[in-house]
């Protein structure tokens, strides 16, 4: 059973859905744990595997020491087992130890070395590494600014689903940086932004999607929709 703790959020979620039961083992026993909020638990069972090699064990230490779960916050342990993770390849873990560099968190910061990572995990269709890997070309931090490789990334995780590419995407499209100008597409994505689950992003794409309708034509806030209604995410993840 793979399990994926979601990036900024204290929860962890169990997948779900398999066709046939998956036999309950010590990393299952941890993301139980977890969940209920029992830190301890989970981390006593983690830790050994973790030492043995495990790489989603490795990830979920460097996640509960990032983000201070059953221990004392700690950017320098968080760093160290997310490498481990990110080294096997882990793309989470990528993106993760992407963000500890960007941050300058546990290690000294250092964009390209963020930008390394978050290419790794963006390249295996890591949405949050290609919303990062975007913005990392779009501001020039560790890569020359290039807005053509800002679309390219952040359309990719919009396209997905990530709700801070969308509303960059739409902020691209209102502008007419590095696409041209089109107010369509820019109230179609940031109405999808608006339409994620309630956040700063959501609410900064409903001002920016209701203050956009105010300078279009009925006939384009009607396309607009039209086209936000009909939009499927597309899944890269491997």
């Amino acid at each position: 059973m793979r399990q994926t703790i979601k990036a900024g959020l204290a929860v962890l979620v169990l997948s779900l859905g398999l066709a046939t039961p998956v036999a309950a083992g010590p990393s299952e026993d941890a993301g139980a744990a977890y969940n209920r909020g029992d830190y301890a638990t989970a981390l006593r069972l983690w830790l050994p595997l973790a030492v043995q090699g495990d790489v989603f064990a490795q990830f979920a230490l460097g996640f509960m020491y990032d983000k201070g779960r059953g221990v004392p916050s700690d950017g320098v342990e968080a760093v160290r087992w997310y490498r481990k993770a990110a080294e096997q390849g882990d793309a989470e873990a990528q993106a993760s130890l992407g963000n500890m560099y960007a941050a300058g968190r546990g290690v000294p910061q250092d964009y390209a070395q963020a930008v390394r990572w978050y290419r790794k995990a963006a390249e295996q269709g890591n949405a949050e590494a290609q919303a990062s890997l975007g913005n990392s070309y779009a501001t020039g931090s560790g890569v020359p600014q290039d807005y053509a490789e800002e679309i390219r990334w952040t359309r990719r995780a919009a396209e997905q689903g990530n709700a801070y590419a969308q509303l960059s995407l739409s902020m691209s499209y209102q502008t007419g940086r590095g696409v041209p100008q089109d107010f369509v597409h820019a109230h179609m994505w940031a109405n999808l932004a608006a339409a994620q689950p309630e956040s700063a992003v959501s609410r900064i794409a409903t001002v920016a999607r209701d203050t956009l309708a105010a300078k279009m034509t009925p006939a384009q806030i009607a396309e607009a929709q039209r086209l936000a209604r009909e939009w499927k995410p597309k899944s890269e993840q491997r």
